[in-house]
């Protein structure tokens, strides 16, 4: 995933739902086949991992455009993008049940759907929590609710073991940058920023209204972040421009960091890994804290 996809993926894993939010109201189609024989499309990309995470794969006969992990999916037919479906395709796939996101799918592509009759169901991946719940729907969704609270506790746990090994860590400022232009970060809500937390950080702009905000510059500079993440996919030079401030705490300290983008820019289990190296990001920066201080 790129760095414009990944910030699609942020801003509109929350932010886009603001104003357009998928509210099932309607009566559904009749009773579909056994469980074991459904035939499912998932129309995000972590949508796709959340079926194959507990075990349901076989059962996925359709994916979205970008779904690249794991490979299995990867190799799946594309039914269309976040935004639009092929309609063709998807009447040649057949699908019993259709997986949409809950802050992703927009509202009327789901109208559409349901409306040629086919059952959309749709699932919330906006905060870490969510995903657990995710996971346990979609057991109970395909059949595989053994399987996925499996998956879905060894989550949890990961959490925990994250929130509980940093519980005690001196809190320090950070800054995660989405785009660079326009300047996105992430308020308190979304889920990247609980990871933040999680690690003993403080997201500078927690307290924003918006999930995805663009913020000015002499904002962040205000704030004084004391570290600066980023996704992979933000490209080499996502901090260049902030060198241009040398009083900001996280260019005295050269506190910039990237997380893998494969570990943090998707609501599935995988953020348990991206989590792990955020802490250790976070980790460093406060030891160059520490150094910095003792001169």
């Amino acid at each position: 995933m790129n760095a414009r996809l990944a910030l699609v993926a942020l801003v509109c894993a929350g932010a886009c739902d603001d104003t357009e939010r998928v509210v099932d109201t309607s009566p559904g189609p009749p009773p579909g086949p056994p469980l074991e024989e459904l035939r499912i499309v998932t129309l995000a990309p972590h949508l796709a991992e959340l079926v194959f995470a507990v075990g349901a794969g076989d059962q996925l006969v359709g994916v979205s455009e970008y779904t690249d992990h794991p490979e299995a999916a990867a190799a799946l037919p594309v039914i269309g993008d976040a935004f639009v479906v092929d309609q063709e395709r998807l009447s040649v796939i057949r699908p019993h049940l259709l997986l949409a996101w809950e802050s992703g799918t927009p509202v009327h592509a789901v109208d559409e759907l349901r409306s040629r009759g086919y059952r959309v169901e749709t699932i919330q991946t906006r905060s870490l929590a969510d995903i657990a719940a995710a996971l346990e729907r979609i057991g109970a969704l395909t059949g595989r609710e053994a399987e996925a609270r499996v998956v879905a506790d060894a989550y949890r746990d990961g959490l925990d073991e994250l929130s509980s090994r940093y519980a005690d860590t001196n809190p320090i400022r950070v800054f995660y940058q989405v785009s660079a232009r326009p300047l996105y970060t992430i308020n308190g809500n979304h889920y990247v920023s609980e990871l933040i937390e999680l690690c003993g950080g403080t997201n500078i702009f927690a307290d924003l209204n918006e999930l995805a905000p663009v913020v000015a510059v002499e904002a962040v500079i205000d704030r004084d972040p004391e570290v600066m993440l980023a996704s992979s996919d933000a490209g080499e030079d996502a901090f260049s421009e902030w060198r241009r401030w040398p009083v900001l705490a996280a260019n005295r300290l050269d506190n910039h960091y990237f997380i893998a983008a494969a570990e943090i820019g998707r609501a599935t289990p995988r953020l348990i890994t991206g989590g792990e190296a955020m802490c250790e990001r976070l980790e460093d920066g406060r030891e160059k804290r520490r150094a910095h201080q003792h001169r």
